[in-house]
Order: C-alpha cells, then sequence, then structure tokens
C-alpha cells in the first residue's frame, strides 16, 4: 500500500507531481502522463480523507482511495493506477435530481 505522500505515489505512477495546494487537511498534486492527467490528494488523518470524499460524494465520479489518499483521474485511467499503488476504486453517487422511470 502506498504511503500517504504526493511525491512517493507520484514516483511510484510514473510522474512527477506539481503541488498545488498545501493545506493543513490536505496536500493536492497534479500528474500529467501520455495516459492522461490525474490529481493525487493526501491527508494526514483518515477523518479528513472521509470528509472529503463526503464533499466529493455531491459531485460524484469514481476515485481510486487508500490509507488517507485518493486519486481523482478517468475512470480507465484508476485500474492501471491501482496495480501500481494499492488502493480501491469506489464510485460515488452524485445528488440531486435524477430522471424518473418512464
Amino acid at each position: 500500500m502506498a504511503p500517504a505522500r504526493i511525491e512517493v505515489i507520484a514516483n511510484l505512477t510514473g510522474c512527477r507531481a506539481n503541488i498545488r495546494v498545501e493545506a493543513e487537511e490536505l496536500r493536492e498534486g497534479t500528474c500529467r502522463t501520455e495516459q492522461g492527467d490525474y490529481l493525487i490528494t493526501t491527508f494526514p488523518e483518515e477523518k479528513y480523507k472521509q470528509t472529503w470524499l463526503e464533499t466529493a460524494r455531491v459531485y460524484g465520479g469514481t476515485y481510486l482511495v487508500g490509507s488517507r489518499w485518493v486519486v481523482s483521474a478517468e475512470p480507465k485511467m484508476l485500474e492501471p493506477l491501482r496495480k501500481k499503488i494499492g488502493g480501491n476504486i469506489q464510485r460515488l453517487q452524485g445528488f440531486g435530481p435524477t430522471p424518473s422511470p418512464s
């Protein structure tokens, strides 16, 4: 399982992360590769990751989730990344109106 350090996770996935957020509750870094771009978010404690996931649930989407880290990428990229760094692929349901059955 990858440790919760952007630089280490990025290295394991074959990129050099560009850190774009340095905050007390999280760090975010972007990776740009030939396969596509992705975002690595790390957290000093598991509780911050859980709060982030609850917030992300509003928007929906599919994420690769590990111990104190989350990778946001196109769904087709998540399985190859999971093979490199571990974690679980989680699909979050968005909130809001849904089409009614016809």
